[in-house]
């Protein structure tokens, strides 16, 4: 649902020689800001159910998490799957360290840690049973290429579980033209550093792209109304607005939009928020077969 306090940051990827050489010019985009990892953390917590209920991996098994950020999503995978081992890696150094921090203070001992580029990992081929890899795809200018490099990894009959929102998803009540419009500036900026926020409906493209089999992939949709105050808290106000608030000033200074239509915009999510109001917004989450 790539996001953050700014406009999103671009870290260019240690691309290095060989058949690495085409990747050179691959973005990868995300906010790393104190603001940001709190709308993560808040996000994955109040999305577990809903993203999660069928996340596990088995006993003995080895998974690779890819993009661990700052451990949001690694929290649940290590609560759900306690006695497999699980590497989670993350492009930014500073990320892993809190990730890291995050995982130790909560007392799991089944995650290690590791800096790692997605075009240039280490590990020998066919390393796991499980990949997972939750809103990276997102951020990045070619994830086919993504998805091929991974594949590397996997054992045969492996499996890789990726979850990505679809901004496109989004409608509400009452309904507001200038939200929509705020809406579309996340998805430009994410559109011009490199990114697709509305990827969510491509996975299943991706993954026979990628010569996958037993693709299966199902909506997760979070409609939420005001008998579910944990979820208008939790994801209305302080997952989904939160990231549109937080690309007012890049998109106002981009020309995309003016600054009154913006703020007119994010009234119109708050608006969403009150005792008669709706929100929907739908997640993809899919799960294929090496």
């Amino acid at each position: 649902m790539n996001e953050g306090d700014s406009a999103p940051s671009k870290t260019k990827l240690n691309a290095n020689c060989g058949q690495k050489k085409r990747f050179m010019n691959i973005k990868y985009v995300h906010g790393y800001d104190q603001r940001e990892n709190i709308r993560l953390s808040d996000q994955a917590s109040t999305l577990v159910e809903l993203l999660h209920s069928d996340t596990f991996f088995p006993a003995g098994s080895s998974v690779l998490e890819v993009g661990c950020g700052t451990g949001a999503q690694t929290i649940t995978l290590a609560h759900k799957s306690p006695h497999a081992h699980i590497t989670s890696i993350d492009i930014s150094a500073s990320s892993v360290a809190q990730a890291k921090k995050k995982i130790e203070e909560a007392g799991y001992s089944n995650v290690s840690f590791q800096q790692g580029d997605i075009f240039n990992l280490a590990f020998v081929p066919e390393s796991f049973d499980h990949i997972f890899v939750c809103f990276v795809l997102e951020h990045l200018a070619q994830p086919l290429e993504a998805l091929n490099s991974l594949k590397d990894f996997l054992k045969t009959n492996g499996t890789i579980t990726v979850i990505e929102g679809d901004h496109g998803s989004t409608y509400f009540y009452p309904d507001n033209a200038n939200a929509h419009r705020a809406i579309q500036c996340q998805v430009e900026l994410q559109r011009r550093a490199g990114g697709n926020a509305n990827i969510g409906r491509e996975l299943y493209p991706l993954l026979c792209a990628a010569n996958f089999r037993s693709i299966h992939v199902s909506p997760r949709m979070v409609c939420v109304d005001s008998s579910k105050p944990q979820l208008v808290e939790g994801f209305i106000k302080n997952t989904f607005t939160a990231m549109i608030e937080g690309v007012r000033e890049p998109s106002i200074e981009a020309g995309i939009i003016d600054q009154n239509t913006f703020d007119e915009g994010i009234k119109g999510l708050y608006r969403t928020t009150e005792k008669d109001g709706v929100f929907c917004y739908t997640f993809f989450k899919a799960i294929a077969t090496k």
